[in-house]
């Protein structure tokens, strides 16, 4: 029986796992070595004993309603996409609201986690912490790991000839850049081209004086601000369009989307993306394409080799007089604190069941929450398996034997390991995945049931944004406030913007009207469909 859960980080992911762990009746204790929550999303201006954080600048990708825990919204005043520090205000409400920080224990560092002797039938963990210098000795009943993943920098240097040799400049990870200021009137290089590396392009190239882009793959940018001016993810993460992607090839959604890309403007113009690629990433950058089309920004192809002063590109041209190089160049997770008989049980998260379980363990007491890559919110995916996995180690829920379990773990596996770098097109449809993890933990709502007993709620449901609110209404958990959370998410969208008002006489409530009559028969079709022909859990496919 478990009671005694250790919760390792007090991130999103820990703060999702204490308070999981609490509605269970389970007794969680939070080791977290820093002097406070927030995980990634706590800036400080020094990188302080390798503790990876944001950048000064840094603005979520995901919009409020999108990103928030199930069922504690974010207020209705913050804006759609939040600056770090409104993001770890909210951590601090969450916390306060649900009593969660008397649970955490500060300035602790987790120095190893190891089977008990008789752990085969017991399922127990010793877990060996240090305050202030002071070691001490614990035994728990589970073990729930919410270090992320971005543990480590990656930086490839031997793929890269004479940076470390040669190069007379600066290199670094992105993981130390915190503001520009130290950039001014420098000729910089950036090598990579995720969302950071764009991030860190546009801001540098207002005080650089010159930023080159280096990249080896097709890269897709769009934009946080959609059709009309909303969040895309509330515009283009709903259940409609997967149940879209499910019903077409997959030729002719991956062709409609890179349509959906140009159409704001031609990538393979800019040197990005061709819709012949066969490999590609997605990024969300507003400003990037007006860089490029600027001159602040130069995009250039990988790096073959660095001199004393300048970088040699694979196309043979060369750029001179290079004073920096920054790496952003993504991150690698490692468990340092794990036993390395547990730890080589899994090389990736596509080694764990569900992203989450090591399947070969005796006894299902270790969960790894937020080790996933979604095309969502992580925050909420996090949230999601915090449930699952507290449901389980309570007695509510099951897992299967261990040759089921393996057996889903190696059908799931990509065929190639990848590095970092590579590791967008390794994403995990967010609406499947949480869908998945719903449905093992009992709280996936039915859009066909709620069609016959709540049809407004139902078409909210299915053709609005697949907002977690959605994954309260039903199962254990179930909140009293989710129908209403869900049918005001996009007053709440608004209410930041109507600092201003102007006179918009337009009514357009019969066409609402209208499209929910149309929309009826639809929805009936795909929920009967989907009850009889369920999509594949998730898929290795990259998209949006």
């Amino acid at each position: 029986m478990v009671r005694r859960v250790a919760v390792i980080g007090a991130g999103v992911g820990g703060l999702a796992s204490v308070k999981c762990c609490l509605d269970e009746g389970l007794e969680p204790t939070c080791f977290e070595r820093s002097e406070d929550i927030g995980g990634l999303w706590r800036y400080t201006d020094s990188v302080d004993g390798g503790r990876v954080s944001v950048y000064r600048s840094v603005i979520t990708n995901t919009s409020k309603e999108m990103s928030c825990f199930s069922d504690f919204p974010f207020p209705e005043d913050f804006p759609s996409f939040l600056p770090h520090g409104l993001l770890l205000e909210y951590f601090r409400m969450y916390a306060q609201h649900f009593d969660l920080l008397r649970h955490i224990r500060f300035k602790t560092t987790a120095l190893s986690v190891r089977k008990r002797p008789d752990f085969a039938t017991s399922g127990q963990w010793e877990v060996v912490t240090e305050t202030d210098g002071i070691r001490d000795s614990h035994v728990f009943d589970a073990v729930m790991v919410c270090t992320g993943h971005y543990q480590e920098p990656y930086l490839p240097l031997a793929s890269f000839p004479g940076i470390d040799t040669c190069f007379k400049g600066q290199y670094l990870h992105s993981q130390e850049y915190k503001d520009m200021e130290a950039f001014r009137g420098k000729r910089v290089l950036i090598i990579g081209i995720g969302n950071t590396g764009g991030d860190l392009s546009v801001e540098l190239s207002h005080v650089a004086a010159k930023v080159f882009l280096s990249t080896r793959s097709s890269t897709w940018v769009f934009s946080r601000v959609s059709d009309h001016g909303f969040p895309f993810d509330m515009l283009s993460t709903t259940r409609f369009n997967h149940f879209i992607d499910w019903l077409l090839p997959s030729a002719l959604t991956k062709r409609m989307r890179f349509q959906k890309f140009n159409s704001w403007f031609n990538h393979a113009n800019y040197g990005l993306a061709s819709t012949k690629s066969s490999k590609f990433k997605v990024i969300i950058n507003e400003e990037l394409p007006f860089c490029l089309l600027s001159g602040t920004v130069v995009l250039k192809p990988n790096v073959k080799k660095f001199t004393e002063s300048s970088a040699v590109f694979e196309d043979g041209t060369t750029e001179e007089n290079i004073d920096v190089v920054l790496f952003a160049t993504g991150y690698i997770f490692t468990f340092p604190f794990l036993e390395e008989s547990v730890r080589s049980l899994f090389d990736d998260n596509r080694s764990l069941y569900k992203c989450i379980f090591p399947p070969q363990l005796e006894k299902p007491t270790l969960a790894i929450i937020g080790l996933v890559q979604l095309t969502g919110s992580v925050m909420v995916g996090a949230e999601m398996q915090a449930r699952w996995v507290t449901g389980i180690f309570a007695g509510w829920n099951k897992l299967p034997p261990t040759s089921r379990m393996m057996a889903d773990v190696l059908k799931k596996k990509p065929p190639a390991k990848r590095n970092p770098s590579e590791r967008e097109n390794l994403k995990i449809s967010f609406i499947s995945y949480t869908d998945e993890i719903a449905s093992c933990a009992g709280v996936k709502p039915s859009v066909l049931r709620l069609l016959l007993t709540d049809p407004r709620l139902a078409l909210a449901i299915f053709f609005g944004p697949c907002t977690p609110y959605q994954y309260r209404l039903v199962g254990r958990g179930k909140w009293s406030g989710a129908r209403d959370a869900i049918l005001t998410q996009w007053q709440r969208t608004l209410k930041p913007l109507r600092t201003r008002v102007v006179d918009d006489s337009s009514d357009s409530s019969s066409g609402w009207r209208w499209m929910c009559l149309l929309a009826l028969p639809v929805a009936l079709t795909a929920g009967f469909l989907l009850s009889k022909y369920p999509w594949p859990g998730w898929s290795p496919r990259a998209g949006l």
